[in-house]
């Protein structure tokens, strides 16, 4: 068993691919296992695993997506900590040491971050004021949209237990999801060194895949409300937030001529109106 397991999920991404796996090979921290799920790949994915023998573990799945292909790489995995890293992103070489090394000091702590640089079609560009990170108690932080990276985290595996996995019913800000999840319990620790590239601007990002992401961020934001953890302030901050992505994103789909649909959004912001 590894202290650490390590979860690439990829969907044809050879390209990225290799470079995501060197930079995990070469961690100045050995003691990991690596898991490549691959998500019914086309590409030459697993002629490339193959290459690198029993330092891969390779999984293979039909195309389900980034959420199912995650939570295969955990439940096949079996280190204390997890740690993902997506297909075309990249870590710096500290990057396992520095959070193996915060959690030996923090015994109570379940998760950590980085802060990360951010490159986009090659060039390296300042993250938005919106994407600034935080650290401790950042349920609130969290809510506007996701401010955590999947390639940034560490986790321990316990956490898991309580909070459940990924969503696989969520096409895209599923990380989103489970941030909402975790920070409305857990303090999420920040390490504000740069331990990790983020990569962008490729066409097959989820970002760039589906239009109007809000739609997915509402759905999360109406299953948190739902699950009866929240706390009093962390309720009315959530139901602020339902409502001015409600309100936003059913007035976008009125103006473009998807009226049933703007009419959805505009009724669930009145529907929870009243509900503080």
């Amino acid at each position: 068993m590894s202290e650490v397991s390590v979860i690439i999920p990829t969907h044809n991404r050879a390209a990225f691919l290799e470079e995501a796996i060197e930079s995990i090979l070469f961690q100045d921290y050995k003691d990991f296992e690596l898991i490549v799920v691959d998500d019914g790949s086309t590409d030459g994915t697993r002629e490339l695993i193959r290459t690198y023998g029993e330092r891969v573990i390779y999984l293979h799945q039909d195309n389900k997506g980034v959420s199912c292909a995650r939570n295969r790489g955990i439940e096949n995995s079996t280190g204390k900590y997890i740690a993902f890293l997506d297909s075309d992103d990249k870590w710096l070489p500290k990057k396992l040491s520095s959070q193996i090394d915060f959690f030996s000091c923090n015994t109570d702590a379940m998760i950590c971050h980085t802060e990360e640089i951010w490159v986009r079609n090659g060039v390296r560009v300042n993250p938005m004021k919106k994407h600034k990170k935080y650290s401790g108690m950042i349920f609130e932080r969290v809510l506007p949209l996701c401010i955590v990276s999947p390639s940034s985290v560490m986790i321990r595996r316990d956490l898991f237990l309580g909070i459940g996995l990924f969503d696989e019913s969520l096409p895209a800000c599923e990380d989103y999801d489970l941030w909402l999840r975790i920070a409305s319990r857990f303090p999420v620790y920040l390490l504000e060194t740069p331990l990790m590239i983020k990569r962008g601007g490729h066409k097959d990002q989820l970002s760039s895949k589906f239009v109007g992401l809000d739609r997915f961020r509402i759905k999360a934001l109406v299953n948190i409300l739902e699950s009866g953890v929240l706390s009093p302030g962390q309720r009315e901050a959530t139901l602020r937030e339902l409502r001015r992505k409600c309100t936003i994103f059913g007035n976008g789909c009125m103006k473009r001529g998807r009226i049933e649909e703007g009419k959805g959004y505009l009724g669930l912001a009145e529907k929870y109106e009243y509900r503080v």
